[in-house]
């Protein structure tokens, strides 16, 4: 099957890239994750982001913090697509990662989820493969499915038991 690359550029951002991960193990999807920076260890960056297509790589999910820049040097380097997921950072919210991984030149585009989204990232990876993989294109129907259904239980919970009594029961 298809293959994705999570990459981050420090441990701390674990938490947010493993619910991507966790989104690509519901759905089967082979991928490979690992931590890399791009300003502390340039050689070894280059040498993954160049590597990435051999090794079988579709789509690169890279979380970035403040200067954000992992998201774009991929992109810049690795020839299909990359999205980004700004993490939040404590001196501005995770604001300074959106901007510095949105705000790529011209020519080097970088899909963009929202601050730690790391699901979301997963999930639009998945929708790009599902464009050429119809067992991927399968499973995410299921999974809106899924999601509607989760919707329609919480309705009718809200709706059998009144506001106050949903509240107490969450």
């Amino acid at each position: 099957m298809a293959k994705i690359s999570i990459v981050m550029g420090s441990d701390s951002d674990m938490p947010v890239m493993s619910k991507a991960a966790e989104i690509l193990d519901k759905f089967g999807v082979d991928y490979e994750m690992t931590i890399i920076s791009a300003h502390r260890e340039p050689d070894e960056f280059f040498e993954y982001a160049k590597g990435a297509e051999d090794r079988g790589v579709k789509v690169i999910i890279a979380g970035a913090g403040m200067a954000a820049h992992l998201p774009g040097m991929c992109a810049a380097i690795f020839p299909m697509p990359v999205i980004g997921i700004p993490m939040h950072t404590t001196s501005l919210g995770g604001r300074d990662s959106l901007y510095s991984i949105v705000q790529m030149p011209s020519g080097i585009p970088v899909a963009t989820v929202a601050i730690n989204g790391g699901a979301n990232a997963a999930l639009l990876a998945l929708r790009i493969l599902a464009v050429s993989e119809p067992a991927i294109l399968a499973k995410l129907k299921d999974y809106k499915e899924e999601l509607r259904e989760g919707v329609k239980k919480k309705a009718e919970k809200l709706d059998e038991k009144g506001y106050k009594k949903y509240l107490e029961d969450k």
